[in-house]
């Protein structure tokens, strides 16, 4: 092999070491340092029952169907179908073998806000942790203290069932890289609380953008069209547009929608339908207040006709 030969060779093998090592070095995964979990303090149970409510978590962790206190066994399995595969549920029940029982609070709120697994690998966003993101580390110690009270499952919820190259979790960090962000999803009046508590309970725990918002072939939001109606990833139909451009729900006063969201009953003497129901249900729960700031923000987002 000539001197040249062996330059170029080197050259390139260095060249590719380096974007090899700068690729990692911007998608690997990044938890919040010890510090951002640290005095806390004991949990307030009350406050996280309510973000537990907030964030529709036996929406997909509790089996289907399940009532009363069988919605409180969060023993996941629940399959999702989407573009890239089938995600299964977790289980995230106080469980120390099947569940999240033998987790820290440091874990669970990497998980919650970075999507950052026990083990340090990347999350799917399969997991709303795009949203969940902007949870204080507060909510995040009473809801982790909340569900540490619920009961146990020793359910062992199956593998995600993904193609290649979705089953390449550090593929993960590039779409994070792209995607994902904790800061706020669309300009509105933060001066006034209730709009703010609503920008946090929608952005935030409630995680309405997961399904109201399309999507890129990424997986990525169309930031243009938050809240804007997307296909159904259940299959079959749209989850509709709700913000004030909306053709159906634009008409709905502040009052109207805190109506919806505690009866499940519109304007129109129309039902709550599809997934829509559990969301209903879950959001009943809140304080009148809290459903009140929900309806103020909706009405306040730009609205996409």
């Amino acid at each position: 092999m000539g001197v040249r030969v062996r330059k170029l060779v080197t050259a390139v093998v260095v060249f590719a070491s380096l974007a090899g090592g700068a690729a990692w070095f911007l998608t690997k995964p990044e938890p919040w340092p010890t510090s951002h979990w640290e005095r806390l303090g004991e949990p307030d149970l009350a406050n996280g029952e309510q973000i537990f409510w907030a964030g529709g978590c036996t929406s997909c962790h509790a089996a289907a169907k399940s009532e009363g206190d069988a919605k409180l066994v969060l023993a996941g399995g629940l399959p999702l179908k989407s573009p890239f595969g089938t995600f299964h549920v977790p289980n995230i029940s106080p469980d120390e073998a099947a569940g999240i029982g033998s987790w820290t609070l440091a874990e669970f709120g990497n998980a919650m806000t970075r999507g950052v697994g026990k083990q340090g690998e990347h999350l799917y966003p399969s997991f709303p942790y795009g949203s969940y993101a902007r949870l204080t580390p507060k909510d995040i110690n009473d809801l982790w203290g909340f569900l540490k009270t619920l009961p146990k499952s020793a359910n062992v919820a199956p593998p995600h069932d993904l193609p290649f190259p979705y089953n390449i979790r550090l593929a993960l960090g590039g779409w994070k890289l792209l995607f994902f962000t904790d800061k706020p999803r669309v300009t509105v009046d933060t001066a006034n609380p209730k709009i703010a508590r609503g920008q946090y309970l929608v952005e935030g725990p409630g995680h309405c953008g997961e399904c109201h918002t399309p999507r890129n072939a990424l997986g990525g939001f169309e930031t243009t069209e938050w809240l804007a109606g997307a296909p159904n990833p259940e299959g079959e139909g749209r989850i509709p547009n709700i913000t004030p451009g909306s053709k159906s729900m634009g008409s709905w006063s502040e009052g109207d929608i805190v109506n919806y969201l505690q009866t499940g009953f519109t304007p129109e003497f129309d039902s709550a339908g599809g997934s829509m129901v559990e969301v209903q249900k879950n959001m009943a729960k809140l304080p009148a207040s809290d459903r009140e700031a929900i309806a103020a923000y909706l009405k306040a987002v730009p609205a996409v006709e």
